[in-house]
């Protein structure tokens, strides 16, 4: 069965009250699409990155009380998991889908991103798209737009990065739901593989 993309009960998941509710209903409704959507793009990623990258679909174990306000897959380069490296996502908060790199807290590869960052700022600002956005929190849905980032902006954000143990980096694109191309699965794919490509100069930063 082909990846059919994202419709509105998707991510009206995010509306049903309580943790098991909403935990079924994000394993009956988006998990499977996420697996698939994982197993769809690894290959795609691995000869992009030149090395294999595994997919890990969120799971939200840890949770005991607060239900999730978002999903995701992550792609990395460890079968074990992908925390604790540089990898690429694609989630959904009840508002968008998103398509990004990530360097979380728990990854030591916070540090050299930073000071690539720092070092190539001119060219980061140059390069990356303008409708791309940045964020220093994976569990806020908040952004800021890559075409308000200022080059001290960058060089606050590789400040915290350095600095603060908690902080954390992620960059990429966002598609407010709705929007047509997230319905179909193969121009959806397109969409993704495009904005990885795009965003793998700034994966190549974090090692």
């Amino acid at each position: 069965m082909p990846f059919e993309g994202f419709h509105t009960q998707d991510f009206d998941v995010f509306k049903v009250p309580g943790l098991e509710p909403r935990m079924e209903a994000l394993i009956a409704n988006v998990r499977p699409k996420l697996t698939m959507l994982g197993d769809e793009i690894a290959p795609f990623l691995s000869a992009l990155c030149g090395e294999e990258m595994f997919p890990h679909v969120a799971k939200h174990a840890r949770r005991t009380i607060n239900p999730p306000n978002d999903t995701w897959v992550a792609w990395a380069a460890s079968k074990r998991g992908y925390k604790a490296l540089p990898h690429f996502q694609v989630g959904m908060f009840e508002s968008h889908l998103f398509i990004i790199f990530a360097v979380i807290y728990e990854s030591p590869n916070k540090v050299t991103f930073a000071k690539h960052l720092e070092k190539n700022r001119s060219k980061v600002i140059k390069t990356v798209p303008k409708e791309f956005y940045w964020s220093m929190d994976h569990m806020d849905p908040g952004f800021t737009p890559h075409a308000d980032m200022s080059s001290k902006d960058f060089s606050q954000m590789a400040e915290k990065l350095e600095k603060v143990k908690k902080s954390e980096v992620l960059c990429g694109l966002r598609i407010p739901r709705g929007e047509s191309v997230l319905a179909n699965g193969p121009e959806l794919i397109s969409v993704i593989q495009s904005t990885f490509e795009k965003l793998l100069p700034l994966y190549k930063m974090a090692f």
